[in-house]
C-alpha cells in the first residue's frame, strides 16, 4: 500500500498508483475555523481521510529598499471587512491600492497600476522576494509521507505574469489595454517575467516543494480568447516553468475557469500537470460527458488534477452523489493513471462528513 506522498507523486509522474489519490485544492481559513475545529491543514486532511496537499503560506518576504517604501493603514470601506490602504513611495512617484475582505477571503478593491507611469515605476523599483527555506523544510518534514507540499513563484497577487497584470490593473482594463496597446502590455509581461525567473533561480533551487502552482484564473477561456492566451500567457509562462524545471521543480498550471478551447495550448507551456477541470457549476466548461475527451486531449500529455464539483455536489450533494462523482472522475480522468481527484477549487461550507465520504469513495478505486 502506498503512502499519500507516493500515491500523489506517482500520479503526477503520469503513473498508476495503488488507488485513486484524493485531495482538495487548498484549505481555507474560514473552513478550518468554522468546520474543522481550528485544525491546521495537515490535521484537517488526517481528520477527513484525504491525501494531504499542503500549501504553506507566508514563506516569502520582501527585501527592504530605499526606492520602495511601503506603508499600510486601515481604512473604512462600506460593505467590507479589514480594508487596508497600501502606499508605496518610489523615486518615480507613489503607487497606491486598497485590499479588503469579508469573512471568507481577501481581494483587491482599488488596483495599484493605473497608468503607464505606475507600471514603469513598479517594474523599476519592485524589490526581490526572499523564500524562508527553513520554515518550508519544517512544513515538509511535518507533512512527511501524508502527502505533498505545494508552493508558488513570488508574486504580488498571482504567479502567472498575465494573471498578475489582471490583478494589478483590473481584468477588464487588462484586456482592453492588451487590445489597444499590446506592445506596452508585452513590456510589462516581459519585465515581471524576468523578475519572477530571477526569483526562481535565486530562491527556489533546493526548495522542498513537491509541486509548484503556476497560472491563475485570468488565463481561462471564459476570460480571454485562445488567441490572447497564446500571445499574452504562453511565452511568459514557458520561461518561468522552464526556470522551475531547471531547479528540479514540477509545475501544475491552474486554470479555474473554461479550459476546453485551450486544451491544446496548455501543455505547450511545459507544465507537468493541469488543474482544475472545473464543471459549469463552478465556473468551468467541462460537462460530465466530456471528461473522457479531456482525458484524451489533455491528459495524454500532462497529469490532471481536480474535477469534483465542490459546490453543487461536494457541499450540497448526498453521500451517493459524492460517491458517484468520484467514481465517474476515476473512470474518465483517472483512466490509465496520471490523475489526482480533487475538489476543483475552494469551498467554504462543505460539511466534514461530505469530505469523509469523498475520501472513502476514492478508497474503492483501485488500479
Amino acid at each position: 500500500m502506498m503512502t499519500g506522498k507516493e500515491r500523489m507523486m506517482t500520479a503526477l509522474q503520469k503513473g498508476k498508483p495503488d488507488r485513486l489519490p484524493i485531495t482538495i485544492h487548498q484549505w481555507q481559513a474560514y473552513h478550518l475555523k468554522a468546520f474543522m475545529k481550528g485544525a491546521d491543514q495537515l490535521g484537517a486532511f488526517l481528520a477527513t481521510g484525504l491525501d494531504a496537499s499542503i500549501t504553506p503560506w507566508n514563506l516569502i518576504s520582501r527585501s527592504e529598499s530605499p526606492d520602495w517604501q511601503e506603508s499600510r493603514e486601515s481604512c473604512e470601506l462600506a460593505g467590507y471587512l479589514n480594508a487596508e490602504r497600501r502606499v508605496v513611495k518610489t523615486p518615480d512617484g507613489e503607487i497606491t491600492w486598497i485590499t479588503a475582505g469579508n469573512e471568507y477571503t481577501r481581494f483587491v478593491v482599488e488596483h495599484p497600476l493605473k497608468s503607464e507611469k505606475d507600471v514603469k515605476a513598479f517594474l523599476k523599483h519592485l524589490p526581490p522576494g526572499r523564500l524562508d527555506k527553513k520554515a518550508l523544510s519544517n512544513c515538509y518534514n511535518k507533512t512527511g509521507d501524508h502527502g505533498i507540499v505545494r508552493g508558488f513563484v513570488d508574486s504580488l497577487e498571482q504567479p502567472g505574469p498575465w494573471q498578475e497584470f489582471c490583478e494589478l490593473v483590473g481584468t477588464e482594463d487588462a484586456i482592453l489595454w492588451a487590445l489597444d496597446d499590446p506592445d506596452f502590455v508585452h513590456f510589462f509581461l516581459s519585465g515581471i517575467t524576468k523578475w519572477k525567473v530571477e526569483y526562481v533561480l535565486r530562491e527556489m533551487d533546493g526548495a522542498r516543494f513537491d509541486l509548484v502552482e503556476h497560472g491563475g484564473g485570468a488565463a481561462s477561456s471564459t476570460v480571454i480568447s485562445p488567441a490572447m492566451f497564446e500571445e499574452f500567457c504562453l511565452p511568459y509562462d514557458r520561461q518561468i516553468i522552464d526556470a522551475l524545471h531547471s531547479v528540479g521543480l514540477p509545475v501544475v498550471y491552474h486554470t479555474c475557469g473554461g479550459m476546453k478551447p485551450i486544451l491544446g495550448l496548455i501543455p505547450q507551456n511545459g507544465c507537468n500537470a493541469s488543474e482544475t477541470l472545473s464543471p459549469p457549476g463552478v465556473g468551468g466548461d467541462i460537462e460530465n460527458e466530456e471528461r473522457t475527451m479531456v482525458k484524451e486531449a489533455l491528459g495524454s500529455k500532462v497529469a490532471l488534477i481536480g474535477g469534483v464539483n465542490q459546490n453543487g455536489i461536494l457541499t450540497t450533494g448526498t453521500k451517493e452523489d459524492i460517491r458517484k462523482e468520484v467514481l465517474n472522475c476515476f473512470e474518465t480522468y483517472g483512466k490509465d493513471g496520471g490523475y489526482i481527484c480533487s475538489a476543483s477549487d475552494h469551498f467554504f461550507h462543505t460539511p466534514v462528513e461530505n469530505l469523509v465520504t469523498m475520501g472513502q469513495a476514492a478508497r474503492e478505486c483501485f488500479y
